[in-house]
């Protein structure tokens, strides 16, 4: 056995990544203040084809150094929109056939591990600030409120963290493309 060289991965060129097919999801990022998180989603939206970013709130928007740090160069492929207002942006995306899935603790949360998405149905996967979480409004007008099973003694995980379990959970359970 031996590692793959980058040519032998077969992975997409930008000009292809832009014509190609992407899953029926999109990331909302509210309130985010570390660039390296931002620009974690941007790789990790690259890597399973998310179909667009939406950059909320005081979330920092590319290009900028620190998030290129992390994003590799995703910024250049992924979709992205700023959008100052949050609550604003779910309406729209509701209005467009979005399921709102806010990831966040919540009393009348699903467990990921319940969770069961529909291949034919769009979702928006919402992430808030780091330390207070998704809004509060957010959470009362989502669709699903999603949360991570966890066993340890820390309350929450990054949100690059949860942000790739997240979406490797939706891909693993739609089928990927």
């Amino acid at each position: 056995m031996r590692k793959l060289k980058n040519e032998e991965l077969g992975r997409l060129q930008p000009e292809e990544f832009e014509k190609v097919e992407k899953l029926n999801a999109c990331i909302i990022l509210d309130d985010i203040r570390s660039m390296n998180n931002v620009g974690s989603t941007f790789r990790t939206s690259d890597a399973f084809r998310i179909e667009k970013i939406y950059l909320c709130g005081i979330t920092a928007t590319p290009p900028h150094r620190d998030i290129n740090k992390t994003a590799l160069g995703a910024t250049e492929t992924v979709a992205w929109e700023y959008a100052k207002e949050i609550n604003t942006l779910i309406e729209q995306l509701k209005a467009n056939g979005y399921q709102i899935v806010a990831v966040e603790q919540a009393d009348e949360s699903t467990s990921l591990l319940e969770f069961q998405p529909k291949p034919d149905h769009k979702y928006a996967f919402v992430f808030g600030n780091e330390v207070f979480g998704v809004n509060e409004k957010v959470v009362k007008n989502a669709d699903i409120v999603l949360e991570i099973p966890q066993y340890g003694t820390k309350h929450s995980l990054n949100i690059s963290v949860s942000l790739g379990v997240v979406v490797w959970d939706f891909v693993s359970k739609v089928g990927g493309l």
